[in-house]
């Protein structure tokens, strides 16, 4: 019987490979003699295993698969042994190579980051903010520059100002905004317990009333301090906000305007009084006339700085250039350090184009000037000066009263 299998006194047998060129050799040893019989007669090509089951002995299926298994171990352990002078000379090059360490890549950490900013290890840990990622500043003492949005202007941002500050709300034109402004930012600084004091100087008067006052009533206004040197806090009055104080204006402004041309300092009785009682409070407003008189320019000459409300109409751009020159002129003659710090936008209506156009305007014009949140045009705001009482006050819930507080919050941290 021809096979290809090992006789009995044969030491080592050869197994068939077709992908190798040589025969792996496999230990007899692992195989018992009775085994190995079996074996032989089961791989016997002249025996026909589908017609005579019985000429297999016992267990020869378990056979084969044993010598199958050896087999393959054995070839296993071969190509490991051939592979192994290939990894060890592999090994030996890479430790005669230096270290190269790189820094990783920002990116390719935030990548690793899931959606709900926890890392793929399941820490809870927040997602690294932009001020994390940005270097910190080298120089000792300083505090790190804050990381801006790309709008226009932000080279230019707000310059800070110390405490007490003496801000002049001004516009020329009329009707946009000047006293609205002027009392709810007041009524917003006294709400967060900075003493602030208004001082009325539109011979309207509207501001004196918007607060609960009733100027025909009061005995002395501002007019009385400019024009009579009479006594600051003769005048000062108390309103039902906390922390807000008022010098009233009266009907008797009106003609100031010619009273005070044949006056010594015309252009500083107002700053003359402030400075007076100026240790005493930490904001001062001065809500000006519609106009670019001698009180206006009191005010500009008084101030420090200056907030400027625009309406969001066509009309109220027109005098904006007119105003700008004003102060420049008052700049360079009477009061070198007055600046206009703020720009606020009032009157939003978001239903109509001409309104985001006019923001659009003014933003790309005066840049980081103009604070981010904008006043709307609301009943509520229009409804509280009848009342005596700021938005603050009448409606704290309102969106009118959201605004103001937030244009409060924008000038608040102009100061230092």
């Amino acid at each position: 019987m021809h096979s290809d299998l090992p006789n009995d006194d044969q030491e080592e047998a050869q197994a068939p490979n077709n992908d190798a060129s040589e025969a792996i050799p496999l230990d007899r040893g692992e195989l018992t003699a009775e085994e190995w019989t079996e074996l032989e007669r089961a791989t016997d090509p002249n025996n026909d295993f589908d017609l005579i089951d019985e000429s297999h002995g016992s267990g020869w299926v378990e056979v084969a698969k044993k010598a199958e298994t050896l087999a393959e171990a054995t070839v296993s352990s071969v190509i490991v042994d051939e592979s192994a002078p290939a990894l060890v000379d592999e090994a030996a090059n890479a430790a005669d190579q230096p270290e190269v360490f790189s820094e990783p890549d920002v990116g390719e950490l935030l990548v690793e980051l899931s959606s709900d900013g926890r890392p793929d290890g399941g820490i809870d840990q927040a997602m690294p903010t932009k001020d994390e990622i940005e270097p910190a500043n080298d120089k000792p003492g300083e505090p790190n520059k804050p990381v801006e949005a790309d709008r226009v202007g932000d080279s230019d941002r707000k310059i800070s100002m110390a405490l007490p500050r003496v801000i002049a709300v001004a516009n020329q034109k009329g009707g946009v905004g000047k006293t609205t402004t002027t009392v709810n930012i007041a009524a917003c600084l006294a709400e967060q317990g900075y003493r602030t004091l208004l001082v009325d100087l539109d011979p309207q008067a509207n501001a004196s009333t918007g607060l609960g006052l009733e100027p025909r009533e009061l005995e002395s206004s501002v007019y009385h301090v400019m024009l009579h040197d009479a006594e600051v806090d003769s005048c000062i009055e108390p309103t039902e906000v906390k922390n807000l104080f008022v010098l009233p204006s009266s009907l008797d402004l009106a003609g100031a305007e010619i009273e005070l041309v044949p006056l010594l300092s015309r252009e500083h009785r107002l700053r003359l009084a402030i400075e007076s009682v100026i240790d005493d409070y930490d904001y001062v407003l001065i809500d000006c006339p519609p106009s670019l008189g001698l009180l206006t320019i009191n005010a500009l000459t008084a101030a420090h700085e200056v907030l400027v409300p625009i309406q969001c109409e066509y009309y109220a751009l027109e005098g904006l250039g007119q105003l700008m020159r004003n102060v420049d002129l008052i700049r360079s003659s009477l009061n070198p350090d007055l600046q206009i710090s703020h720009i606020v936008l009032v009157m939003f209506d978001p239903r109509t184009k001409l309104s985001g156009q006019v923001v659009d305007e003014v933003r790309s014009h005066f840049g980081s000037t103009v604070c981010d949140n904008v006043i709307p045009r609301t009943v509520r705001l229009s409804e509280a000066p009848s009342f005596g009482q700021p938005i603050t006050t009448f409606d704290s819930d309102s969106r009118g009263a959201a605004a103001y507080r937030a244009v409060t919050q924008e000038v608040l941290n102009g100061q230092s």
